[in-house]
């Protein structure tokens, strides 16, 4: 498994700045590697190319890079280049297989700008900095242009470090415990043994998955986890949200219990939500709590359900009654899961991906209007459901992390949720969970539009939207707005007796906690 960010770029482009903040903000070490070449040499940089000439130089970077990546003492880093590290095909190989290399870029005057406020001097750039720089990039433009991750830092460090984060598919979720990396990496359940040995968690491990799941990838996980040395065995349970009840998560605890798991064992969850949910509160609850690793396969389960530490089951009465936040050591979404994914699936995962558009990214929102007006054969390739998932974790993380434990800003992930869990329940989950908070987020909307929350128009292009994507955004017919009424009156974000209701401002802004009056009547009364 690569696990070094190596960033990469012209002098002045900020790959020390944004590495310190990326790593800090991963929770990961941070390397410079000029600055460890100084260290080794004895000497300042300009020193080494004055006495020594720029091929010597080349050869330290090389062989002290190669030293670096090759130590398996040194954890997973960010590790800042030189900005001509790579020119060397060997230095570049050396790297690729190492790590994930971004280039970062901006325009010329921007990197010239930050090349006067740094010090010291560019061995490269002495004398007449415009000119050696502009003849620097018309040189390297081929070599640069030729990775595959390009990233311009022209705004922010912030908008730069999200860019980059969305486009690698890291994330580290803090304020729950040590915290976690949430990594969405093709492929990557090939390599989740060797995952969990960088964790350092222990066996025997409990791979929980469902009848549908299970057959597709359950021997690939397994297999990784007995290359890296551990006893792994497989549970699997019947695929649905009807079997999200205490009995499945029983029937978990007598497995756990007759492999042999321990305090120190490990579960993961391989599956989408429901899975995630059971499995993970059966590792809350068993021998007081034992780590977990989730591992989502479906669209909605990646983009929110497997985020943030929340585990439980159903009653009959309403959903997710009983649980408890168990944040998981990992989360490790494999987008090519995706690929087996029943289209009805793909789509409801969408619903949750407006969801996070409408919270808190407006760019997501613009992108979901845009593929809903796509013929219906373009708007679920592999490359754009990787960016909304993407897009769409970055989301949650963020207000995760603002709120872990869902004291006040969290409850705006519920947007379309209150009404939505409603109607699936009502519904007997003939809808898929992604449909029913479809449904949820245009009665929201609704509702925010009448009472003058919401712009007009606004419930309009989420319906349109929606209906765009291949979602209902009508109750179905035949549901009963008592059995509604009923189940909404349960849900476990209600307070004082009411329900609490999130309803959409504008995209990327809403209201949480919404006391509305007379909400029946809004919804059901024409």
């Amino acid at each position: 498994m690569k696990k070094f960010i190596l960033l990469y770029g012209p002098p002045g482009s900020g790959k020390s700045t944004l590495g310190k903040q990326l790593a800090r903000r991963l929770a990961r070490f941070f390397i410079d590697l000029d600055e460890e070449i100084v260290k080794n040499a004895g000497m300042e940089i300009p020193q080494i190319f004055a006495r020594q000439g720029e091929a010597s130089f080349r050869q330290m970077e090389h062989a002290q890079l190669a030293t670096l990546l090759r130590d398996p003492a040194i954890p997973s880093s960010v590790i800042s280049l030189g900005g001509g590290t790579l020119l060397n095909p060997d230095t570049r190989v050396l790297a690729e297989s190492h790590g994930q290399v971004v280039v970062l870029s901006a325009p010329l005057e921007i990197l010239l700008e930050r090349i006067r406020r740094a010090a010291p001097a560019r061995p490269l750039l002495s004398d007449d900095p415009a000119q050696k720089l502009t003849s620097l990039l018309e040189a390297r433009a081929n070599h640069y242009g030729s990775f595959q991750i390009n990233i311009p830092n022209t705004g922010t460090a912030r908008q730069a470090i999200n860019n980059l984060q969305r486009r690698l598919g890291i994330f580290h979720i803090k304020g729950m415990g040590a915290g976690y990396d949430v990594m969405l990496m093709k492929n990557g359940l090939a390599g989740i043994g060797l995952l969990l040995k960088e964790r350092q968690l222990d066996g025997p491990v409990a791979l929980v998955s469902d009848s549908n799941v299970s057959p597709l990838y359950a021997s690939t996980a397994l297999q990784s986890l007995q290359d890296a040395g551990y006893t792994a065995s497989l549970v699997s349970l019947q695929a649905g949200e009807m079997h999200k009840t205490l009995q499945s998560v029983s029937l978990l605890w007598d497995f756990f219990l007759a492999k042999g798991l321990d305090r120190h064992s490990t579960v993961l969850a391989l599956g989408g939500g429901v899975i995630g949910d059971l499995a993970g509160f059966a590792a809350a609850s068993y021998m007081r709590g034992v780590n977990w690793v989730c591992l989502p396969t479906t669209l909605l389960a990646m983009a929110d359900a497997s985020l943030g530490g929340k585990t439980g089951f159903d009653l009959p009465q309403g959903k997710n009654l009983i649980g408890a936040f168990h944040p998981p050591r990992l989360v490790l979404a494999d987008p090519m899961t995706l690929k087996s994914l029943p289209e009805r699936e793909l789509r409801a995962g969408l619903a949750e991906a407006l969801k996070s558009g409408l919270i808190a990214d407006r760019a997501l929102f613009d992108l979901l209007i845009h593929v809903s007006q796509k013929p219906a054969s373009e708007q679920l390739l592999p490359d754009l459901l990787e960016e909304i998932a993407a897009r769409s974790m970055a989301v949650k993380i963020t207000v995760i992390q603002a709120d872990p434990f869902e004291q006040r800003q969290r409850a705006a992930l519920n947007l379309g949720h209150t009404l939505g869990h409603a109607v699936e329940i009502a519904s007997g989950f003939s809808l898929l969970h992604g449909e029913a908070v479809a449904i949820g987020l245009v009665l929201a909307t609704k509702m925010a539009e009448r009472l003058g929350v919401a712009r007009r128009g606004l419930t309009v292009e989420i319906r349109n939207t929606l209906s765009g994507l291949g979602l209902p955004v009508d109750i179905p017919a035949g549901l009963s707005p008592a059995e509604i009424i009923k189940a909404t009156s349960v849900d476990k974000k209600k307070a004082a007796g009411k329900p609490r209701f999130v309803l959409p401002v504008k995209p990327g802004q809403v209201q949480i906690g919404v006391d509305v009056p007379n909400w029946q009547e809004l919804i059901f009364g024409g």
